[in-house]
């Protein structure tokens, strides 16, 4: 198969490229990476050695792909679908490129930096930096709370990779700084991901993995 990702289905990240890939049925052979297993963190390393996922191969194109917009956007360009995740529109794709970097700049990467927290050893954890995370995450909810009022989707009434971007962001970081009831607008959004065919195929696919969560 010509394109191949390198993944696991816990991974935050590599939710955002799978929902991309559902949206539009593209046809791909997934490669689970379980960096605490030498041989499978070694064979991935060979293919990319940064040693971080998701990595698109394109074995049609001889191309390797990092990162999750970086994918997204290589796969609007040479694997179009029904569905425009990257619109061609000026004006649209501005919108769905800062939304992007805002869910995951403002979202994801905090809500991160409170889960890894929970694995770190003893002695190591950083409170004050959970705390930042925690107060950056609201901040955001609020923003988008605002922008929700008259959208459907992120960017409008479009689904597109500003919603990819959200989708994971937003189920995990409910997991760790709940919505509770201020955020009406967002609580609907994210439901409206979870039931979109695409996200609700990543959350089947990944409940056998939850019990690794580290809630």
């Amino acid at each position: 198969m010509a394109l191949e990702l390198y993944m696991h289905p816990l991974a935050s990240f590599c939710w955002k490229v799978l929902v991309a890939l559902y949206e539009n049925d593209t046809p791909f052979e997934p490669h689970v990476v379980d960096l605490a297993d030498e041989k499978s963190r070694t064979d991935f390393e060979k293919i990319w050695p940064i040693g971080k996922f998701p990595v698109l191969r394109d074995r049609g194109r001889d191309r390797i792909v990092f990162e999750s917009s970086n994918i997204i956007e290589y796969l609007a360009h040479h694997h179009p679908g029904k569905v425009e995740l990257v619109p061609e529109n000026p004006d649209r794709v501005f919108e769905v490129r800062r939304l992007d970097r805002f869910f995951d700049h403002y979202v994801h990467e905090p809500m991160q930096k409170i889960v890894t927290d929970r694995i770190r050893p003893e002695g190591k954890s950083d409170p004050y930096g959970v705390d930042q995370a925690r107060r950056v995450i609201q901040t955001a909810y609020g923003m988008i709370d605002r922008d929700l009022r008259d959208r459907t989707w992120a960017a409008g009434d479009a689904f597109g990779m500003a919603d990819c971007a959200a989708a994971p962001a937003l189920y995990y970081a409910n997991r760790v700084a709940p919505l509770g009831d201020a955020h009406e607008n967002v609580t609907r959004y994210l439901r409206r991901l979870e039931e979109r065919p695409s996200f609700a195929r990543v959350l089947r696919e990944a409940q056998p993995y939850f019990a690794m969560f580290p809630g």
